[in-house]
């Protein structure tokens, strides 16, 4: 895990950024292992949960995301036991790479912590915060050909795939957020699963010279949220900030790292894909701007926008310990064009 976490951008794109084994293996069309894990997985259900499963490909269901607590769509893991809930487990793996599945699991855990923390009645909190409260959708038929897709998608996750032939054509929305976004249980007992993402766009920050600092400090001011929750496409305007041109080399090896994190957690595939796309552009045009205090636990918020891409980061809940991250694809999330 600790090889995994120290990763740069420039090792992924060492790796992901060769082409793609040829071949109908698993390794060049993860799509293929997406399809067999939904297929197993829908093979142990009732009856009962197998309609609560299974949407149409076209059913506006299928852009029906968030990743606030409330009611969902589709089979939860708590209704879910033995075979049942590890053909599941499968199927969310086969989205991840082991680092994104671990990931996945931090989240959910963080759950119970809230059920402890919160006030109100029990049967109410039980009800409201559980590391099971996760909900899996399949939108169409999963087979090695055609289009299908499927949701993985509770608190503060957000999981949203769409495979065609076998490769995956669509992996966005995917949004990650941890709350609390730190547990302090003292010296060497602390957790912060998503700590990374802020402390490696902190440090660009504070290396900033003045004029770099005036391109990228957009306002002292955090916004309370990242644009477009629930929208089934992403909500921008222009990109404002620090060119990653105008960085130094030394920023631009943070930036890189940065990027990194934000990949890491998807399948090979999915990681290529999303590289290729910035290199097509090239990485010079790419902006980062920084909302809010420059101070750990204070309120901030920071973008990062490319031709292809955008990503935007919020931690101002809760006193500043409450992360909400995500990338989405700026040609359009969910195989849909931009604006549809």
């Amino acid at each position: 895990m600790a090889f995994v976490q120290r990763l740069t951008l420039l090792t992924l794109c060492s790796i992901l950024l060769l082409p793609a084994v040829q071949g109908e293996d698993e390794t060049s069309r993860p799509g293929l292992a997406m399809a067999k894990a939904a297929v197993t997985f829908r093979g142990l259900l009732t009856d009962e949960l197998k309609k609560k499963l299974s949407y149409s490909f076209d059913d506006p269901e299928r852009v029906n995301w968030h990743f606030i607590p409330r009611e969902r769509n589709g089979v939860v893991l708590w209704d879910l036991e033995g075979e049942s809930r590890a053909a599941a487990d499968e199927l969310v793996k086969s989205g991840l790479s082991a680092a994104g599945y671990l990931t996945t699991l931090q989240i959910r855990s963080l759950e119970e912590v809230l059920y402890l923390f919160e006030g109100g009645e029990e049967e109410y909190r039980r009800q409201r915060r559980h590391t099971h409260k996760y909900h899996i959708t399949i939108f169409g038929e999963p087979s090695e050909n055609g289009t299908w897709g499927w949701r993985f998608e509770g608190h503060h996750l957000s999981l949203n795939f769409v495979i065609r032939d076998g490769v995956i054509v669509s992996s966005t929305p995917e949004m990650l957020g941890t709350n609390p976004a730190l547990i302090d249980a003292g010296p060497g007992r602390s957790l912060r699963v998503l700590g990374t993402r802020e402390d490696l766009a902190r440090s660009i920050l504070l290396a900033c010279n003045d004029s770099q600092k005036k391109a990228m400090w957009i306002s002292p001011d955090a916004p309370d949220e990242i644009r477009g929750p629930g929208e089934a496409q992403p909500v921008v305007g222009e990109a404002v900030g620090l060119r990653y041109a105008e960085m130094s080399p030394d920023q631009q090896k943070l930036f890189r790292e940065l990027i990194g994190e934000y990949v890491k957690g998807m399948p090979a595939q999915v990681v290529r894909d999303r590289m290729q796309a910035i290199e097509k552009s090239g990485m010079d045009n790419i902006r980062m701007g920084w909302w809010g205090d420059a101070e750990p636990n204070k309120r901030h918020h920071y973008v990062i926008q490319g031709s292809s891409f955008v990503i935007e980061y919020n931690n101002t809940q809760n006193s500043a310990n409450h992360v909400h991250s995500i990338w989405r694809n700026l040609a359009g999330d969910f195989a849909l064009p931009a604006g549809k």
